[in-house]
């Protein structure tokens, strides 16, 4: 008896040391408490909420494509119409100078048209591979190849492989609206700086939204045009001219090249600048229809786990309330 009497007195003990205190009691009604009592039941919650998460930034992310499409658009049609407008610019010297681009000179400059920005589709893969290939082509023994590069995107992409061959870079050329007197400038001090035999410009002419093509500009220096004229070389039309005033042939070869690779540039950074806007508007296009799709499945697949987890709570319920009732 006595045993038994000392057995109950112990179990009363556990009992009053297990027994919460009121200020435990209070802590478990918290709304903090509450929230963390409920968090394993609420388990199937999580994967709705990443969902709508996923949802909230794929909308973003639609926005800035739809907003990135209406700006590019905005600028090509300004853009185009001077694009046009400086093709007269640089043709006429084209039939007077002629374009000889397979002409084997030992000092070869590539001048890579590049853009600034990025999210404009393929547009600066296709100039800096078909410099490569240039460089390639015009490199030798007694050759040299040096590149000019216009645009950050051009320049991160060559500057890996080919960082000896870079003669200068320029950066930013497309900050303000492009106009005549600035690429001028840029061409007198490309000629300045760098030696050179024939220079080829390669750019992205512009055709439509939608569609470019890479373009190659040949422009020799008047010893090589002098040369090749000597030489029985076709040379455009000029040797069908007659010369007159003080001035000598080399003279006016010295006068026509510089305003012809000022004429080439200006028109071959609008083709560029419009073929990059074209580009633009054609990836952000597609990236806000893939934006949209991907909307669809994600809602899809929100509204499919938000009805399962309603009919797994249903089941639930329904399990316990039979499971009482029996």
């Amino acid at each position: 008896m006595a045993m038994a009497i000392a057995a109950l007195r112990r179990e009363g003990r556990r009992v009053l040391l297990n027994t919460p205190s009121p200020a435990a009691t209070m802590a478990a009604l918290s709304p903090a408490a509450s929230q963390s009592q409920i968090a394993p039941l609420g388990a199937r919650s999580i994967s709705t909420q990443i969902v709508r998460n996923r949802m909230k930034s794929v909308k973003n992310i639609q926005k800035i494509t739809k907003a990135m499409k209406m700006v590019a658009a905005s600028k090509l049609r300004a853009v185009q119409t001077r694009t046009e407008n400086s093709r007269g610019l640089w043709q006429p010297f084209t039939a007077l100078l002629g374009d000889a681009p397979s002409v084997n000179v030992k000092k070869n400059v590539i001048v890579a048209i590049t853009s600034d920005k990025g999210l404009c589709g393929g547009i600066n893969s296709t100039s800096v591979k078909v410099s490569k290939a240039l460089q390639k082509m015009t490199s030798g023994p007694e050759k040299e190849s040096k590149y000019v590069i216009l645009g950050e995107k051009g320049k991160v992409q060559l500057i890996r492989d080919s960082r000896k061959h870079i003669e200068m870079t320029v950066s930013e050329l497309q900050k303000n609206p492009i106009n005549y007197t600035q690429v001028a400038v840029l061409a007198d001090d490309i000629l300045k700086n760098v030696e050179y035999d024939a220079i080829r410009v390669v750019f992205n002419k512009f055709q439509s939204v939608i569609s470019f093509r890479p373009t190659l500009a040949t422009i020799l220096s008047p010893e090589v045009m002098e040369k090749e004229s000597e030489s029985g070389g076709k040379v455009g039309q000029l040797d069908s001219y007659e010369i007159e005033g003080g001035e000598t042939k080399s003279e006016i070869l010295q006068n026509l090249t510089e305003f012809q690779f000022s004429c080439v540039m200006y028109n071959a950074v609008l083709e560029n600048a419009c073929s990059e806007l074209g580009a633009r508007m054609s990836a952000m296009d597609s990236s806000s229809r893939n934006a949209g799709e991907m909307l669809d499945r994600l809602t899809l697949t929100y509204n499919r786990t938000r009805q399962a987890s309603i009919t797994t709570e249903l089941t639930e319920i329904i399990s316990g309330a039979s499971a009482l009732e029996g």
